[in-house]
């Protein structure tokens, strides 16, 4: 059984999601592939202990207190390749970026295999079901660009802002499907 409790942020009305011991789920209102990797209904319970420590954290984050992610007991649900990517995003420090190419050898290194696409893992990072707590909004194109985000860009480059990372070589991209 899962549950889910609301949280009003600064980006919009958050939903996290909880098998009842863990964060299964966290997404921002109206963000693409909107619980998808829960295949059942989720009950609400805002009592829950994990979600007062979750609303505890996020409430941290948004004041810029950088609180640490291992605080929070997480479970995505994925399969192996997509938690290899999710635990490398979540060693992506505060304010800090990545691109998708260095996750890309990351992972190929982590799985045991001599090369990894970038487009997998960018498949990889689209589909965190725990957004913001495990940071996919830090990873950007090599070039700079910032790329999608299934929240939204706008929502991307405000949690960006609000850790505090140097916006001068990123950009927002004028075309591509990533928008």
């Amino acid at each position: 059984m899962f549950y889910k409790t609301c949280y009003a942020s600064p980006v919009g009305t958050i939903t996290l999601c909880s098998d009842g011991r863990s964060i299964s789920g966290l997404w921002i209102e109206k963000q693409k592939y909107f619980a998808d990797t829960v295949r059942e209904e989720m009950q609400q319970n805002d009592d829950l202990p994990v979600f007062c420590l979750a609303k505890n954290w996020l409430d941290r984050y948004f004041r810029g207190q950088k609180p640490e992610i291992s605080e929070l007991p997480l479970a995505p649900i994925g399969g192996e390749f997509r938690q290899t990517v999710w635990n490398i995003l979540r060693e992506i420090p505060y304010g800090k970026v990545i691109t998708y190419g260095d996750i890309a050898k990351q992972a190929a290194k982590r799985l045991g295999r001599t090369r990894m696409s970038a487009q997998a893992v960018g498949g990889a990072v689209g589909h965190n079901p725990v957004s913001i707590i495990i940071p996919c909004h830090r990873v950007v194109g090599s070039n700079g660009s910032l790329t999608g985000y299934a929240g939204g860009l706008d929502i991307k480059i405000k949690l960006l802002e609000l850790e505090g990372v140097d916006m001068s070589r990123l950009f927002r991209p004028t075309k591509g499907t990533a928008l």
